[in-house]
């Protein structure tokens, strides 16, 4: 076990890269470790985290109601700069969601963070960054920003300091709540099936 999955499994919050910006990373099932990280940023409870997870069959476990062309868009799109939203299912816990009907899945694609996701997981891991601030691109400013001891694994060649794509897939029609680097035409390109609320 290295440092950092030692750090996660002990409950502390963990600076970690993605393929867009630094996220900072947590234990998404350990309550105390989810409240760390609502402090360290300064986050509003009322905004929901995403579950940070490393294959469709956790998605599938945290969800329900998913659309037919889920897996297509998993295999097409994931890991990557993709956020989708679904319907949450009783096993995510309220301090996860915001009590909320839903809750957001990402895959990041940095092969390190991926790995300890899938030995430690599910994650969250919300941008690395106080809240309100930009999302964090610069390793040692983000550490020396949120103090309290946080480590972080330093590692640009993966960024693109572009946030995720934010696809809502919990209604009829699917809806792109932010966009990011993955487009809508990306999208359609490879799944043509995909309903798009009319724009």
């Amino acid at each position: 076990m290295d440092l950092f999955e030692k750090e996660l499994e002990a409950g502390h919050a963990v600076v970690l890269p993605t393929e867009t910006v630094y996220g900072l990373f947590a234990k998404a099932l350990d309550e105390a470790a989810v409240d760390q990280v609502y402090a360290l940023k300064q986050r509003p409870r009322e905004k929901a985290m995403n579950l940070n997870v490393s294959s469709e069959e956790d998605i599938r476990f945290y969800s329900k109601n998913q659309p037919p062309y889920l897996s297509k868009l998993i295999a097409t799109f994931l890991p990557g700069p993709l956020t989708i939203i679904l319907e949450a299912n009783e096993e995510v816990p309220a301090w996860i969601n915001s009590g909320m009907a839903t809750v957001g899945f990402r895959m990041p694609a940095h092969p390190k963070t991926l790995e300890l996701i899938r030995k430690a997981g599910p994650l969250i891991g919300p941008s690395a960054n106080l809240s309100g601030k930009a999302s964090g691109t610069q390793c040692q400013q983000i550490l020396k920003e949120l103090g309290h001891g946080v480590i972080g694994l330093e590692d640009d060649s993966f960024l693109t300091g572009q946030d995720s794509t934010i696809l809502d897939l919990s209604g009829d029609k699917v809806k792109i709540l932010r966009q990011g680097a993955i487009t809508r035409e990306d999208i359609l390109t490879k799944i043509p099936a995909i309903p798009f609320e009319e724009v």
